[in-house]
């Protein structure tokens, strides 16, 4: 280990940090309230008007060291072709598309940004980036709304531009301690060992903590690492370092480097056969357990827990169209990548707000005003009913533009990816009694 921690936005703030965003935020609304104009909206940002297209933009890192999210983009794109094949957007307006590799790089992250704000794009959907810090102060400074972040950072919960339509790496981990809680004897997180990643354990212990179960054990690890035996061997011990007969768990959530470090788990693990595993979708999804093995690979009975319904549920049939009509060859795309999921739904956010203005202009502020004003937003059935308020019932832990906290759980049985329970799992309260100061 090297112990080089990566500056990057945190998950969860601490109170002095959650003081600063609401009272950036009270000021921001304020400055809006008391201007007859749309606050911080370049003059002329329109994103086209009349027969003009309408501009969005999607970013998200790829051919880096760390995680890729190439199929975001990607889909994107697809569904550009789609809609604009179909008609186009409410009353026949074109959408334009524009894509930008964040690099997983603060200053790559903010250029994607001014180049939004350049550009004129309307609103940015369906992105990843770890580097909030970069990329919300160009994109607040025009007013520029953040439709369907990935949720890994804690401003996407705190800006009043952002809309999230899941609850991120908060209620991925929180739902999973919870289900852990009580199947488990010790619990081994293993995690970055960055600024972002220290927010993970307490993350994780809430939903132990609603199991009345002890807190984890945590594992540092380097995320761009090419081995991790040390951390395996680690893990093992403390998972089964309780000396009760129930079974200890091993948590990985490294992103993409999950995978690196289950090869290193799989042999070290022959000495520990009892321990299990579990983690969360976007550290796996069934293209990485197909890789590993399948039924006899390392995640055969791991519980894994999502934002969304398993990629064979008949919900997602809307999205697999479009991949099949435009994007059926781009290997970048795959319906089951959380990923690729979150920017459908971001997507079909942003196609009924449109409709919503029933022909008027499409803007940055139009846009951010009629989702400011209640806009309810069905996504049939792939996450409950999207509604933002400036502050939510999460705003006391931090989160005040958390709006959906639920979370699916899934389960590997006999090499598939499926559904452990039916319907979704709301942590909110979880959240809320947790220890996340």
């Amino acid at each position: 280990m090297t112990g080089r921690r990566h500056t990057r936005s945190t998950f969860l703030p601490n109170t002095s940090r959650r003081a600063r965003a609401a009272r950036r935020a009270a000021g921001v609304l304020v400055a809006c309230a008391s201007l007859a104009v749309g606050c911080g909206v370049v003059p002329g940002a329109t994103g086209g008007s009349g027969d003009d297209p309408i501009t969005v933009m999607t970013w998200a890192p790829d051919d880096t060291t760390a995680t890729n999210k190439p199929g975001m983009p990607a889909f994107a794109l697809a569904y550009a072709r789609w809609i604009n094949a179909h008609g186009g957007l409410a009353g026949g307006r074109k959408l334009k598309v524009l894509t930008c590799n964040e690099h997983n790089d603060s200053v790559a992250a903010a250029k994607c940004a001014r180049r939004a704000v350049k550009e004129k794009a309307v609103a940015v959907l369906g992105s990843y980036s770890q580097y909030a810090d970069s990329f919300f102060p160009p994109l607040e400074g025009a007013g520029i709304p953040y439709i369907g972040g990935y949720g890994l950072t804690n401003a996407e919960f705190t800006s009043p531009l952002s809309y999230p339509v899941n609850g991120g790496q908060p209620t991925l981990l929180s739902g999973l301690g919870k289900e852990l809680a009580a199947k488990c004897g010790s619990v081994a997180l293993v995690r970055p060992d960055t600024i972002a990643g220290d927010a993970l354990p307490d993350l994780l212990n809430s939903g132990l903590k609603a199991g009345k179960h002890a807190k984890t054990d945590d594992v540092l690890a380097v995320e761009d690492a090419t081995e991790y035996s040390t951390q395996s061997e680690r893990a093992l011990q403390r998972a089964t370092g309780n000396g009760t007969a129930q079974r200890g768990c091993v948590v990985p959530a490294l992103g993409d480097a999950t995978s690196t470090f289950m090869d290193s788990f799989r042999r070290a693990r022959e000495d520990y056969p009892a321990v299990r595993t579990a983690t969360v979708l976007g550290s796996v999804d069934q293209t990485v357990i197909d890789a590993s093995g399948g039924t006899s690979g390392p995640y055969e009975g791991s519980y894994i827990t999502g934002w969304y319904p398993v990629a064979s549920d008949a919900r997602w049939d809307g999205m697999k169209k479009v991949i099949s009509e435009e994007a059926f060859s781009d290997n970048r795309i795959d319906a089951a990548d959380a990923g690729v999921q979150t920017t459908w739904i971001a997507y079909t956010v942003f196609k009924r707000v449109v409709e919503s203005l029933a022909g008027g202009e499409v803007s940055a502020d139009t846009v951010r005003r009629a989702l400011d004003d209640g806009l309810e937003i069905g996504t049939g059935g792939l996450t409950p009913t999207l509604r933002w308020r400036f502050q939510d019932r999460l705003a006391s832990v931090g989160f005040p533009r958390l709006t959906n906290a639920d979370v699916t759980l899934q389960v590997v049985r006999k090499g598939r990816l499926v559904a452990a329970r039916k319907g979704f799992v709301d942590v909110t309260g979880t959240l809320e009694h947790g220890d996340l100061s």
